[in-house]
């Protein structure tokens, strides 16, 4: 049998190149990105700009679905980087997908949506890592828990979430939206105990959203492992779409996860150029582009 056809964008960012392995193995595996994808065949490596809407519906021809990771991705972005990329970037995916007759869209969302409930107690001791305060069990979030983003990044994802509702009802689009967790490139769980999401656990609950009944038009789920500080019920992820998470980040902070820091999620180079170098009428994306020729 024929393997399905699967776009990824940011195939190249921490959660993509987590999932890459499973998907080469279940599917036919394209990328879309701006600089293409290493060791990809060069008919399935497809590069441009989530800003270039043309650019989007040349790759997504003839896709059964696609997965949605690129983004800026700092949990600090600023409203300049979201507003082309993470906005209206993601409104030309769901629009590409369309025009293109794509069946479904995986949304790569982040717990950043409601991440404003932090400040509250107990999501705030067990963020910290002071679980002493804690009194377990504690009541978890889930998916209705109101959206309550903790900055422009998590304003973006709640926005997706929507534009997946509206393609979903009335464009006939399946929309599965994954608000993942926390995810390091080398797959350590650092001091993230409440929210790590292991690379298997990742790779697994993408594949089960690809491949979940196409009567599932619209869904919404928390994506961590199954750790046991878990700020967040992954109950109906588990339920609806198979979701069976491996991996546990563990109950104790060790010196090792306080000493581990992941800092790459603001390395983009979005964060790295200064806005006091540009030229007139030049936008930072230019600037970038200028700069890695000069």
């Amino acid at each position: 049998m024929s393997k399905k056809k699967v776009l990824v964008t940011g195939l190249n960012g921490v959660v993509g190149s987590a999932i890459r392995p499973l998907f080469e193995e279940k599917y036919e595996l394209s990328s879309f990105s701006r600089y293409g994808c290493d060791d990809m065949p060069e008919e399935r490596n497809h590069k441009g700009d989530l800003k270039d809407y043309d650019s989007l519906v040349k790759a997504f021809k003839d896709q059964h679905t696609v997965v949605h990771l690129a983004a800026d991705r700092s949990m600090r972005a600023d409203w300049d980087t979201v507003l082309p990329y993470n906005i209206i970037g993601l409104r030309n995916v769901y629009e590409a997908a369309k025009v293109c007759g794509v069946k479904r869209v995986v949304f790569g969302s982040s717990q950043h949506s409601i991440g404003g409930n932090y400040d509250d107690e107990p999501y705030k001791s067990v963020m910290e890592s002071d679980f002493d305060n804690v009194e377990y069990p504690f009541k978890r979030m889930d998916e209705t828990t109101r959206i309550r983003p903790s900055g422009w990044y998590g304003v973006s994802k709640a926005f997706g979430e929507a534009v997946g509702s509206i393609y979903s009802q009335y464009h006939g689009i399946s929309s599965i939206n994954l608000r993942i967790g926390y995810t390091a490139s080398t797959d350590n769980t650092g001091a993230g105990k409440s929210m790590w999401l292991s690379h298997r656990d990742a790779a697994q609950i993408h594949s089960k959203a690809v491949d979940a009944p196409m009567t599932l038009m619209y869904g919404l789920y928390f994506a961590t492992s199954n750790n046991h500080w878990n700020l967040f019920d992954i109950s109906k992820a588990k339920e609806e779409l198979g979701y069976e998470p491996q991996d546990d980040a563990g109950a104790v902070v060790t010196e090792e996860d306080k000493a581990f820091k992941q800092a790459e999620r603001d390395r983009t180079e979005f964060k790295a150029v200064s806005y006091t170098h540009l030229r007139a009428h030049e936008t930072r994306e230019d600037l970038v582009c200028r700069l890695l020729l000069e």
